[in-house]
């Protein structure tokens, strides 16, 4: 039941990173730069949870679906939540360690 609800809403691990970027969508890393510098997804642009507000113009020109992470999944949940606000298709995909292991996972990518 959980999984269905996390599917449902568009957190955590019922998100599937790879079919969603097989069809065009964008990795934001919404954690600051310090911690992006020390380590990200590959083909993750970062924009900071605090500065998210001030770039929506720039994510909605990505025409994209969005897949939200951070170092926990509680700031990308809340963007994910600020972008489906504004009209934009956006998924919290939990920490970016759980992007990792999905990115890493053999499959269709």
């Amino acid at each position: 039941m959980l999984r269905f609800l996390q599917k449902l809403i568009g957190i955590g691990p019922g998100v599937d990173v790879k079919a969603i970027m097989a069809k065009g969508g964008k990795l934001i890393d919404v954690r600051t730069p310090q911690e992006f510098a020390l380590g990200h997804a590959k083909g993750a642009v970062n924009i900071p949870l605090q500065s998210l507000s001030h770039n929506i113009g720039k994510i909605k020109k990505m025409r994209a679906p969005i897949i939200a992470y951070c170092r926990s999944g509680n700031r990308s949940g809340i963007a994910a939540e600020i972008l489906r606000s504004k009209g934009i298709e956006a998924y919290n995909a939990g920490s970016l360690g759980a992007v990792n292991r999905q990115l890493a996972k053999p499959g269709n990518n």
